[in-house]
């Protein structure tokens, strides 16, 4: 079981448990630390994406996928603040900030509208007094160059299309709470 799945601050699902299990692969940043508090620059409303940097992904990957998911906010289901997909497969790291641009700064990229409506990054803003709440930063090796998803779907229509097209699976994580 991860880290970020058996953590008793927060109430909600290891989102990634009905999935299927994939191997993982490094993930690191220089923005963020695996299972801290978030940087304020990573919340609303500055909304500042950390830095992601891959390597080592499974053999077969022919393009990426990156997501942010918070498990824990007050719905039945999640809340999205990150979908982007068709990240060519040469790409190895995501600079801090990237998730401003609705393509990532990478032509053929396409992010999807988070839940707060927006293509770009949404920064971390649990309700306050609602406690912490977890970060899920995903990166998804995926085994087709372009998946064929109408730009204007959302992120859980992506979720599904990694379900069957996904080879690995790294996930880095942080935390925050507004009092």
């Amino acid at each position: 079981m991860t880290s970020y799945a058996n953590d008793s601050r927060f109430p909600g699902p290891d989102p990634y448990a009905p999935l299927k299990d994939l191997p993982s692969f490094p993930l690191s940043s220089n923005d963020l630390e695996e299972g801290a508090k978030l940087a304020e620059e990573q919340c609303a409303p500055e909304n500042v994406s950390p830095h992601l940097a891959w390597s080592d992904l499974p053999e077969g990957t022919k393009s990426l996928a990156v997501t942010c998911f918070d498990p824990d906010a007050p719905t039945a289901s999640g809340f999205w603040h990150w979908a982007a997909f068709n990240i060519p497969v040469d790409t190895t790291e995501l600079p801090t900030g990237a998730g401003s641009q609705e393509d990532l700064g990478i032509d053929g990229v396409i992010a999807l509208a988070n839940d707060s409506g927006g293509r770009e990054y949404y920064g971390a803003a649990p309700p306050e007094g609602h406690g912490p709440h977890r970060y899920l930063y995903a990166v998804h090796a995926v085994d087709v160059e372009k998946l064929d998803i109408d730009p204007d779907s959302t992120a859980t229509v992506l979720g599904f299309n990694l379900y069957f097209h996904s080879l690995g699976r790294a996930i880095l994580w942080g935390w925050y709470e507004s009092k």
